[in-house]
């Protein structure tokens, strides 16, 4: 069975590159039917973050990437662990990586290494100078069984490396690289264990892989460095080792690695600026990997059926902003309002314009109660001219607002004067006034019968419709008035045209 794993270190925030890396493993995963494992590398202890572990499990849960196996949080918001090789959190395992490379040692394949740091700095300097490898030396490879107990015996720290072999090369067949070789002596005597026994990455990713019965390794292109590696460390321990995949690079605009100087890169930025996480999954999933059909919107079942690792590109792949602008407003467009309500929710309360009080929603501009099915009207009529749910307070303050301020000289048409304005507000209010209040329940109804009555009294839409839209929103751009009215209801409707008679 294929088991594929996400692996990331809780160092504050998921980057956009792990949630690419994240998805295509769960793609992969589920086209050949197999198990996606979230496994927490948290043996940097120096970059591991308070809460870091469950920012990445609520950040992956808002993505909707499901992991089979590995850390969740319960409804408690507590956390715990599913799967049968638990546990899944690095630093839970340190016994595991102490014994395995035991054996490294009884087979002569690691070695101890009591190198001092004052040392290894000077080694490197010196190579620098002498225009070589910055890589270590051996000094302690070949120590005797006797200098080594002198050692221990001493108290001295040290760490263990691994003996690389000093000849020949170290290859592999790369599902999106193709073959790759390196010379082995171009690879460092890598150490596997620390001083404080906390093992590096090599060694843990490589015992945690095996022991967990990954077949398939999906990361990030800068990891191709560290595979011969793991490589030579499957060897010496013995072990099939897994397929790899190495992931191209995602980049800004001007091809440059995608880095916080140039703009977001954590998904937490991408969430609260009003991003919906069904957008962000399908823009990602092409940023170096194209589906065969000729489009860009996917569901992520389509990009499940369609997904192969051996199509993703080389080269890195360029964030786009303005196509995400694009895709996301696609999105938007077609999204169920009540549904796009429930999720702008924090974005109308970041504003100022909502507070939740118990289980109530209160507008803050009138301090009176509002529903959802009221806030998802507002969102109706914006729908199809935003492109994220963070622009959704400022197009719709003004229904929030219970008395606008009117501009008398935006009222009148372009071609119209304030008295000819003031005219068509008084006969659309009058008008307004006599009809029923179930006229407004339906923006399509109020649109009928404003129009004929407007034909009716020989005017043009344009210099009757454009007051009455002034009137109820004080802006020159928005909606149409049919559908302000209809969010408004009659009593603000009628309110907001008397405020605008009031100052022509």
């Amino acid at each position: 069975m294929v088991r594929v794993r996400f692996a990331p270190s809780p160092t504050g925030y998921l980057h956009v590159g792990g949630l690419r890396t994240a998805l295509y493993s769960e793609l992969f995963a589920r086209k050949h039917g197999g198990v996606l494992i979230l496994r927490i590398e948290d043996t940097d202890q120096a970059r591991t973050v308070a809460g870091g572990i469950e920012n990445i499990i609520r950040t992956l849960a808002w993505a909707g990437v499901k992991i089979d196996e590995g850390p969740f949080l319960d409804q408690q918001g507590e956390l715990r662990q599913k799967g049968d090789f638990k546990p899944y959190i690095q630093s839970q395992r340190l016994g595991i990586y102490q014994e395995q490379v035991q054996t490294l040692l009884a087979a002569g394949l690691a070695y101890r290494c009591f190198c001092c740091a004052e040392r290894l700095s000077e080694m490197r300097e010196q190579q620098k100078v002498d225009g070589g490898r910055t890589m270590y030396d051996r000094h302690c490879r070949d120590l005797s069984p006797a200098e080594i107990a002198a050692e221990i015996a001493k108290g001295s720290p040290s760490v263990i490396r691994l003996k690389v072999p000093l000849g020949g090369t170290t290859s592999w067949e790369d599902m999106i690289r193709g073959h790759i070789e390196v010379a082995n002596d171009q690879l460092d005597d890598q150490v596997l264990l620390k001083s404080d026994g906390f093992p590096t990455y090599h060694l843990a990713n490589v015992v945690d892989d095996h022991l967990m019965g990954i077949t398939h390794v999906i990361r990030g292109e800068e990891w191709c460095p560290s595979t011969p590696k793991h490589i030579l460390l499957y060897r010496a321990f013995s072990w099939s080792q897994p397929e790899f995949a190495h992931l191209p690079l995602l980049l800004n605009p001007d091809r440059s690695k995608l880095s916080k100087r140039q703009g977001d890169v954590a998904v937490e930025d991408y969430q609260a600026k009003g991003y919906l996480s069904e957008t962000l999954i399908n823009f990602i999933a092409l940023l170096g990997w194209n589906p065969s059909g000729n489009r860009e919107i996917y569901t992520k079942e389509e990009l499940i059926a369609e997904f192969d690792l051996t199509k993703v590109n080389k080269g890195g792949a360029v964030f786009d902003l303005q196509k995400l602008d694009w895709m996301n407003g696609e999105y938007i467009k077609t999204a169920n309002s009540l549904d796009l309500a429930t999720r702008a929710l924090p974005q109308f309360e970041t504003a100022g314009l909502i507070r939740r009080t118990g289980g109530e929603l209160i507008n803050t501009k009138t301090d009176q109660p509002i529903t959802l099915d009221w806030l998802a009207k507002a969102i109706s009529i914006e729908q199809q001219r935003i492109k994220t749910l963070a622009e959704l307070p400022a197009a719709t303050e003004f229904l929030f607002i219970t008395k606008l301020t009117q501009y008398p000289a935006l009222l009148p048409w372009k071609k119209s004067s304030p008295a000819e304005a003031r005219v068509r507000l008084q006969g659309l209010l009058e008008h307004l006034i006599a009809l029923p209040e179930e006229i407004f329940q339906d923006s399509e109804k109020i649109e009928q019968d404003i129009i004929k009555f407007v034909a009716d009294q020989g005017w043009t839409n344009a210099d009757s419709l454009w007051p009455l839209r002034v009137a109820l929103t004080g802006r020159a751009a928005s909606p149409s008035p049919f559908e302000v009215a209809w969010v408004l209801g009659r009593s603000a409707t009628l309110s907001r045209l008397k405020d605008a008679l009031a100052v022509l």
